[in-house]
């Protein structure tokens, strides 16, 4: 593949996409994201919720399950928390399994916006569609796709093309790859963002923009290039939940 072929990430590429409310704007016109928890690891479910909000979703629900009351605790009061892991609404525009763990096996049918990362990654289906978006990291994609060997750019095509789903192959330059074989570098990033919990902010991210109505390939190749630029301000000593704090900043210069 040719360097040609690569597009790289920056502003340009989907800055005008980003949604914008306005005065007739509500929550629900901004967006409704639905993350299912995970069972255990609370915090992945926590970073992930309010990433996904900081990027402008009108609304984000956390289904989690029998851990309720746990997550009615430490979620902050603008995420909503759901017991019944079967609850439906029309009106959800985004959702994201995996983040953390599962509790339950995700929706593999679903015509909206559907982001699968970390535990949701394991025991797919041969073939999904363009409106699922994997977020594996290296080590994830070797045990996702143990086919496919090689260089990383053409790992990330390959896998897409084959599950026929949006790939964002992440690391210190994550791949962008999406079945109709787009492809997007994004060297845009920090090495202060290799800590645990960033995952699942970027995962939080994807699905807000998604939720949002951004085009999934684009969401995705926002969320990158903002989770890098959150990286480069934060810099030494920061963590995972300073991440989500620090997002309005970055995205008040696309206002």
């Amino acid at each position: 593949m040719s360097n040609t072929d690569i597009i790289i990430n920056s502003p340009d590429l989907w800055a005008d996409t980003i949604p914008s409310p306005d005065e007739r704007s509500h929550k629900y016109t901004q967006g409704h994201a639905l993350i299912y928890a995970a069972p255990e690891f609370t915090g992945a479910t926590n970073l992930a919720a309010q990433s996904c909000a900081r990027v402008g979703a009108g609304l984000v629900s956390v289904m989690a399950g029998h851990r309720g009351d746990l997550y009615r605790t430490i979620l902050p009061p603008h995420i909503i928390v759901r017991d019944n892991l079967d609850w439906k609404d029309d009106r959800v525009t985004a959702q994201l399994y995996g983040s953390g763990g599962l509790m339950c096996t995700p929706d593999y049918k679903s015509k909206i916006p559907t982001i699968l990362d970390a535990d949701a990654l394991s025991k797919l289906p041969v073939e999904l569609a363009p409106n699922y978006i994997l977020t594996p990291h290296e080590g994830e994609f070797a045990k996702t796709f143990p086919e496919i060997k090689g260089d990383k750019i053409e790992n990330a095509k390959q896998a897409a093309q084959n599950i026929n789903a949006i790939i964002v192959l992440k690391g210190a330059e994550t791949i962008i790859a999406h079945p109709d074989s787009r492809l997007v570098l994004n060297n845009h990033s920090s090495p202060y963002l290799a800590t645990a919990g960033t995952g699942d902010v970027l995962a939080g991210m994807i699905t807000g923009f998604c939720a949002q109505g951004m085009e999934p390939f684009y969401a995705a190749c926002a969320a990158v290039w903002i989770h890098g630029e959150t990286g480069k301000k934060l810099g030494r000593s920061m963590v995972a939940s300073d991440v989500p704090a620090k997002i309005p900043e970055i995205m008040n210069i696309f206002s």
